[in-house]
């Protein structure tokens, strides 16, 4: 297996680039992740891919990660040996999550015929538009359809605008409310961790609709969260600041194991609704979190533990990690101090990655698909 490359997607050069990667490896296709500021350069990278016979398939993301940080633009292009073509589908929201997650069902069983048996279980790795609003009951309904058949990873690309923006593509064409799903070795099951510490005071959603809160504790949604943030924080939230204050105080769903996963408020309607990324049931057990002011080690501490427990020594290996945008905004200049950390930690061969607008993994290696916020999302691209 190639290494995965970042490239600058130059003109003058991404051609003759890819060719001669293609011709020392003329089975494999290629994953692109591409930073928002370079997404005018996309068309180049379709077109170059269409004309030397290349598989693509990719998104478009906030930023993209290295060793020593962010950078500036262009796109890592991830080489792969799939044994299947990777499915582009759009996402009609007026159908329900149901019909979404029973036409994804049925493009991944037929791509599962294809997967070779002695690989054994692969792993289904999403890319969603961040936009759509219903992704946590389309992974529910998605469960129900393939169960333990795959691992289930995934992210949200989009612009950290959220703004809508067709952030999905293959060789051919670009679409937004969709997804793409890939199949890749099973060593390639995320590991996700937020590290947040955990309040004991809980509320109840009372009144929800998909990403949407109108209630909690039966006060209006904005009311109720301006109180709790004053009461355990002595933080004055106001329609003003709420943007730049939601990243700081996200919303925690309890989970029966105890487990959190985190919501981040990311607009307030004119309704007094909250609006955050992930759905929130309606009366799903909340509590009121307050982001750590700096990172500490704890997050890192527990992703490369888990990943040295499922794969032994993970250093000189390609490390690939989705950093939560929102994350991102509340650490500020400390979310580059933990990439950075990260790396050094992990040694990982390149680290590479992106931002993020929401991550998808389970808990446990064989458990449930859920969808997160404010995490580190981190698999090693192992192709064997």
């Amino acid at each position: 297996m190639s290494p995965p490359w970042h490239s600058l997607l130059e003109t003058t050069q991404l051609e003759a680039q890819l060719q001669a990667w293609q011709t020392a490896n003329p089975n494999q296709q290629l994953l692109a992740l591409l930073a928002e500021s370079d997404s005018d350069k996309l068309q180049q990278l379709q077109t170059s891919c269409l004309h030397l016979g290349i598989a693509l398939a990719g998104g478009i993301f906030p930023r993209l990660l290295g060793e020593q940080g962010f950078l500036t633009g262009g796109a890592w292009l991830l080489p792969h040996a799939a044994a299947c073509q990777p499915a582009l589908l759009r996402i009609n929201p007026e159908y329900g999550a149901a019909d979404a997650a029973r036409h994804m069902a049925q493009r991944v069983e037929q791509m599962l015929q294809h997967w070779p048996a002695k690989q054994g279980k692969p792993t289904l790795f999403m890319i969603f538009d961040g936009m759509l609003p219903d992704i946590a009951s389309i992974l529910d309904e998605l469960y129900l359809q393939l169960a333990d058949q795959v691992f289930y990873g995934g992210v949200n690309a989009g612009s950290e605008s959220f703004q809508p923006i067709d952030c999905l593509f293959d060789q051919y064409q670009t679409l937004g409310h969709g997804v793409l799903c890939l199949l890749l070795p099973g060593s390639t099951n995320p590991v996700l961790n937020h590290g947040y510490p955990m309040p004991a005071q809980c509320m109840t959603a009372t009144a929800t609709a998909s990403n949407r809160i109108f209630q909690i504790d039966w006060k209006p949604a904005f009311t109720a969260y301006q109180d709790i943030v004053k009461q355990q924080f002595g933080a004055e939230l106001t329609r003003d600041n709420f943007y730049s204050f939601g990243v700081h105080f996200p919303l925690g769903i309890m989970l029966a194991n105890q487990q959190v996963l985190i919501r981040i408020p990311v607009a307030l309607e004119d309704d007094g609704s909250v609006f955050c990324v992930g759905e929130v049931p309606e009366n799903a057990m909340l509590i009121m979190l307050q982001a750590p002011q700096s990172p500490g080690t704890q997050c890192v501490d527990n992703l490369l533990g888990t990943l040295r427990q499922r794969h032994g020594d993970i250093s000189n290996q390609p490390l690939l990690t989705f950093y939560c945008a929102g994350r991102n905004m509340h650490f500020g200049p400390a979310a580059l101090a933990e990439i950075r950390l990260l790396q050094a930690n992990s040694q990982a061969l390149p680290l590479l990655g992106a931002l993020t607008l929401g991550e998808i993994g389970s808990l446990q290696e064989w458990g449930y698909p859920l969808f997160h916020n404010a995490s580190i999302i981190c698999s090693l691209w192992k192709q064997s």
